[in-house]
């Protein structure tokens, strides 16, 4: 019994390590994994969310959930979260996933974001877990030299030396491993007006991924940089992720923590609009959507 109990538990560990598919090997080998700003629920790809002058509560995007802080200066940004065990939704077939990371910019300034995370994915039942740095609009590159499993905690942070260069780290404190990345020169400029700690729905092959089940995504320890000032996640814009007009997470901030939250199939929120209204202003700087207030109700949903 102890032998099989234990050969049980070896099994799990190699499924949580499982290195990627060939396929997705192949995706990633040919630079196709990025991640995103904020888009607008329904218009991926074609109109970016902007929240400079949000008095909602939470706003809704295609792709992010989590919290975004609006303002300036912000030159870097940290948090721990603990890796969760992905699940494929509904009939479970192909490649569910999703990432945890934190960024500087992607909303108010759309042109770029420093970034790093990790990404969890189930593909046919097999797991896996890379860890990543990107300079949006560049793609994301995966580090390399660094093992991640299921309940490891991660340590997660970037660092904006100048407008134009900057560094990514990701350490495995599990594990006592850390890998870097040093940006040096980067065409796109950052703004330096959000940090954020996010959990997405991110780009591969042009399209967004299946969104994986990934239960509860915890930072914990967040802290930014702002004017050479540490700030915590208090004024924080909080993100739901809304696709098919379903309402999939419920994200909370409170202090150093934002917690992203999964809705189960039995509680995701048909969303109705009652009133939409959008306005533009578009000078290279700065967009503006103005939307108004929704209303939910609770019926069974699906992810689709």
């Amino acid at each position: 019994m102890k032998f099989a109990v234990a050969s049980s538990l070896l099994l799990a560990g190699l499924a949580a390590a499982a290195p990627l598919t060939e396929k997705r090997m192949a995706r990633r080998a040919a630079g196709s994994r990025r991640s995103n700003p904020a888009y607008v629920p329904g218009a991926f790809g074609t109109e970016l969310l902007n929240i400079t002058q949000s008095t909602r509560e939470v706003e809704y995007s295609e792709n992010w959930a989590g919290a975004v802080l609006v303002g300036t200066g912000y030159t870097a940004v940290s948090a721990e979260f603990t890796v969760p065990t992905p699940s494929a939704v509904g009939l479970g077939i192909g490649q569910f996933c999703a990432a945890a990371w934190v960024g500087l910019d992607g909303d108010t300034c759309d042109t770029s974001i420093l970034q790093t995370g990790v990404d969890f994915c189930i593909d046919d039942g097999d797991v896996s877990y890379d860890a990543w740095y990107e300079w949006y609009p560049d793609y994301a590159y995966d580090f390399s030299g660094i093992t991640i499993q299921a309940g490891d905690v991660i340590k997660i942070s970037v660092v904006a030396d100048s407008k134009a260069s900057g560094v990514a780290t990701v350490e495995n404190v599990s594990r006592g491993k850390t890998v870097t990345h040093t940006f040096l020169a980067e065409s796109d400029e950052l703004c330096e007006w959000n940090a954020e700690w996010i959990v997405e729905d991110f780009e591969e092959g042009s399209s967004l991924v299946n969104f994986a089940d990934f239960g509860t995504v915890t930072f914990t320890d967040c802290e930014a940089t702002k004017d050479d000032d540490t700030v915590d996640t208090s004024g924080a814009v909080i993100m739901d992720i809304e696709q098919d007009e379903t309402v999939l997470t419920s994200v909370t901030a409170s202090g150093s923590t934002v917690i992203v939250n999964i809705l189960s199939m039995s509680h995701q929120q048909p969303k109705v609009p009652v009133r939409q209204k959008a306005s533009k202003i578009e000078n290279g700087m700065h967009r503006e959507f103005v939307l108004a207030a929704v209303q939910f109700h609770k019926l069974p949903g699906t992810y689709k």
